[in-house]
């Protein structure tokens, strides 16, 4: 799941454990499809091994991070 807002953070909730970097791939993966980008677009940038993570995405995605910021969320 996508969407919502925590201390000014877009959050992104995932299923999997955090072995392996099993719950990394997952949030970005679900960052990507909650963008509507290939997952090979979104880059971690920090956080690897934290809850909070810095992620990057080319192009212009801030209409659509604004709307799942607001809530509108996309699972």
């Amino acid at each position: 799941m996508v969407g919502g807002e925590h201390d000014d953070a877009l959050v992104v909730a995932v299923t999997a454990r955090a072995v392996d970097g099993k719950a990394t791939e997952a949030a970005l993966r679900a960052v990507a499809d909650a963008l509507g980008v290939p997952r090979r677009d979104v880059s971690l940038v920090s956080g690897a091994t934290s809850r909070r993570k810095v992620v990057e995405v080319p192009g212009d995605v801030a209409e659509q991070v604004a709307a799942l910021r607001s809530g509108v969320e996309k699972t």
